[in-house]
């Protein structure tokens, strides 16, 4: 056999045992008449001593790094002990060794951490994943993936496949396509969920199903996003919203004791779709720390209590919306740092033009951006309205509705940052229930479904929807699990009925005749007794990458693509020869 033991498993109880290990060589230090060689492979680092007879081999045979090598020795306690690795109180007396296969100097240094850049290390992607960082990752993916299937293996859930070569539907993003040979001129689809087979598993029967499961969108590409992805796909029959809560906040408690240690006791908070907007400025609060937006002015009009008064600062008058938030310990301010905001919040991707302070003096005293329109005493009121305490700053952005919640949302976060606020190592869920059904598109000028048309209105808003002038009121039977900022779950009860389902298609503008042509094989199974049922889908790697503390997903899959949707290891999408062209049709 080539190995007895791996390179992580010996310790001192092994002493005086006659071994053998393969693996790569990490490191290799000569010294005089010995060498040193760092022995790795998945299970850790196991030091070798090369005695001066084996030196003179080493000279005719040299190692490299990335070798791979047998040895057959003793295992001897260090006089040098690590304490830093599990097997740093012994080493390995090398009787004899072996050269399986030579390697070439690699291009980055395969280390915790490694002088390759993203680029570099993506094209060698089998070198990368030899660092011990990547296999950390790896190693947190699979036990996240184990944990999940046991809990629901508890719950009385059948991991059920489902296809993934369908047909185009609308569901959001673009779909990847795929030519039919076979049918000549037409096209499969790559599923983006599998959303309408886990519908007609319950109308089959299957009250409880679940997969984690590869999913496709051509989408644009950012840190929390790939064209392909992972999700952990659940629906349940005969459940209301409650239902999936309590199941699904089990999930995710078992998971955090299963692979972190940590036990969540309390239940998850819950935040209604508008508390998140008004105090947040968006859908996916990070509520590790407070700094809750004060809303000043809205949709033009001055909110009960504010101290704002029309006519003073034309910046304010002329603005739709004005918000605020409070930071605290931050009043010391220099001007330079207050500058250095202000160009923060007029980059492209915030887009305001400028930022007003107001600086609450530990003395009491209060000094803003603002001064010459608003005296000592109005400011007082300001900082009362908004919250603040001596020492904080008031940061307050004027604008349009949208732009400004939007920029007032990053600002927030940015200063949570600086402040060290957002703490990787803190997990802080929250539920955000209560979304709106539709939202409207201005562009294109129509009402577009905010989840996707198969979501359920709340039920007391069902009659809303044969009234186009109240779309904007109608509540979705929706909601998102969020952790730490960052929306990890969503899902939805969802419509079981025929004539609710056409009535959506209608809503979002689909004829008949083109709803028949898309989804007439779901409204048919409607037709043969559809059991109301609801599910949810966690977003798998940007869970792990959470639990792993990073904000890329990139780290936490084995062969991910770049920012341009590309496999540079593999130089894919490539082109395709004739032949191949000739055969699809193309």
């Amino acid at each position: 056999m080539y190995r007895t033991h791996t390179c992580g498993e010996l310790r001192s109880q092994h002493t005086g045992n006659e071994v053998t290990l393969a693996g790569w060589v990490q490191t290799v230090r000569k010294f005089g008449s010995i060498t040193f060689v760092d022995l790795r492979d998945r299970y850790g680092i196991t030091q070798l001593l090369f005695n001066e007879q084996l030196n003179s081999l080493l000279d005719k045979n040299p190692l490299g790094r990335e070798f791979v090598i047998q040895v057959k020795g003793v295992v001897l306690e260090r006089s040098n002990k690590n304490n830093k690795i599990p097997t740093g109180d012994i080493e390995i007396g090398v009787a004899e060794f072996k050269i399986m296969n030579s390697a070439n100097t690699p291009p980055f240094t395969i280390e915790e951490e490694t002088d390759g850049g993203d680029e570099l290390r993506m094209k060698y992607r089998y070198l990368d994943l030899r660092r011990p960082v990547l296999k950390r990752n790896m190693e947190l993916r699979y036990r996240v993936n184990r944990s999940v299937r046991n809990y629901l293996d508890t719950q009385g859930f059948w991991d059920i496949e489902t296809p993934f070569l369908i047909r185009s539907t609308p569901e959001g993003a673009r779909d990847f396509v795929v030519p039919s040979r076979m049918n000549e001129g037409q096209f499969y689809a790559l599923p983006q969920s599998p959303q309408t087979f886990k519908q007609l598993l319950m109308v089959s029967g299957y009250d409880r199903y679940y997969q984690i499961v590869k999913c496709f969108r051509d989408e644009d590409l950012r840190a929390d996003r790939q064209p392909e992805f992972t999700q952990i796909d659940c629906e349940m029959s005969f459940v209301e919203q409650e239902d999936i809560l309590n199941i699904f906040e089990g999930l995710f408690k078992h998971v955090f004791k299963d692979v972190k240690g940590i036990e969540m006791t309390e239940a998850f908070p819950r935040m209604t779709f508008d508390d998140a907007m008004w105090h947040y400025g968006n859908d996916k609060p990070d509520i590790r720390f407070e700094m809750k937006i004060r809303n000043l002015k809205v949709e033009g009009k001055i909110q009960d209590g504010c101290p704002l008064a029309e006519g003073a600062f034309k910046v304010f008058d002329d603005a739709q919306t004005i918000l605020a938030i409070a930071v605290p310990g931050c009043a010391e301010y220099t001007r330079k740092q207050i500058d250095e905001l202000t160009e923060w919040v007029k980059r492209p991707q915030i887009g305001m033009s400028g930022v007003v302070n107001v600086k609450c003096n530990a003395d009491g005293t209060f000094k803003s951006s603002v001064d010459k329109f608003f005296n000592e005493e109005k400011l007082k009121e300001f900082a009362a309205y908004c919250h603040a305490k001596a020492g904080d700053l008031i940061l307050i952005l004027a604008g349009a509705e949208t732009r400004t919640r939007k920029a007032m949302s990053e600002l927030r976060l940015e200063m949570g940052n600086r402040l060290g606020l957002r703490n990787p190592a803190v997990y802080k869920p929250i539920w955000v229930i209560d979304f709106p059904l539709f939202e409207y598109d201005e562009e294109g000028n129509h009402w577009v479904a905010r989840h996707h048309p198969f979501t359920s209105p709340k039920p007391d808003h069902i009659a809303l929807m044969n009234d186009l002038s109240r779309y904007g009121e109608i509540k979705a039977n929706a909601y998102d699990m969020v952790l730490n900022g960052t929306e990890i779950g969503g899902g939805s009860i969802r419509i079981y009925q025929r004539d609710l389902q056409e009535k959506m298609f209608a809503a979002l503008g689909m004829s008949k005749e083109e709803a028949q042509d898309k989804f007439g094989f779901l409204m048919g199974a409607f037709e043969y007794g559809a059991p109301p049922h609801g599910g949810l889908a966690f977003g798998f790697d940007r869970l792990c990458s959470l639990l792993g503390g990073q904000e890329s997903i990139r780290d936490f899959i084995a062969f991910p693509k770049n920012n341009s949707g590309r496999d540079v290891m593999l130089d894919a999408p490539s082109g395709i020869d004739e032949s191949q062209r000739k055969e699809l049709g193309l």
